[in-house]
């Protein structure tokens, strides 16, 4: 086990994630993409990292901002990853090897834990979330073709429920619910918020919350 990881208990966050080979499994939120996917539209299996930075001043989670050029999810707040290659061996390996790619930080600076449920999105991807811890010596170097900048919002902020907040909005005919998440004048919404209250959520069943990050 590398020598930074060792010093921090994870035991407890382990117990609560799916192990990193847990076969693939529906989507957590497939319900509500009912009706919103053209008849027959097949999924692509997608990876994303969700990283853990213990940090003096209290554990940081690790998110991206997406630039506008690109053709999903332009400009908004998400985890590094994407999809499933054919060269990936699962979708930790795609999530591990997008994140290299996005922010430079190395694969040998990124433990991965455990996994949340797969979580499905209107751009048809069936998302397998890696929760990972991430060195806290690393340094970012993001790639501009792809991010606008890599960032860190305390971890203990997003997981309390009184940060997160439920929105509406009108989509193909039909008001659809999602999760807003604010921090700063970042505002972290639609699939990477309904990841985080899943971590939420497995937390909780196992007795972690917001003050055992701080």
């Amino acid at each position: 086990m590398l020598d930074w990881l060792s010093r921090h208990p994870i035991d407890a966050a382990r117990a609560a994630l799916l192990p990193l080979d847990a076969p693939d499994g529906v989507p957590l939120n497939l319900d509500e993409l009912d009706g919103l996917l053209p008849a027959g539209r097949a999924f692509r299996n997608a990876g994303v990292l969700v990283g853990l930075v213990p940090r003096p001043h209290g554990w940081q989670l690790l998110l991206t901002r997406r630039t506008e050029a690109l053709t999903h999810h332009a400009g908004q707040i998400s985890f590094p990853g994407g999809r499933v290659e054919d060269s990936d061996v699962d979708a930790v390996a795609a999530a591990m090897r997008e994140t290299v790619e996005e922010t430079g930080i190395e694969a040998t600076s990124i433990a991965p834990v455990g996994l949340l449920d797969r979580y499905a999105t209107i751009s048809a991807f069936n998302v397998t979330p890696v929760l990972a811890i991430i060195d806290p010596g690393v340094s970012y170097a993001h790639d501009p073709s792809e991010v606008d900048e890599v960032f860190e919002v305390p971890l203990a902020h997003v997981l309390d429920r009184a940060n997160v907040v439920r929105e509406e909005r009108m989509f193909m005919g039909r008001m659809r619910g999602y999760y807003v998440i604010p921090y700063r004048h970042y505002r972290i919404w639609g699939a990477t918020a309904g990841m985080l209250v899943n971590l939420i959520d497995r937390f909780e069943r196992h007795g972690l919350n917001a003050a055992d990050f701080r």
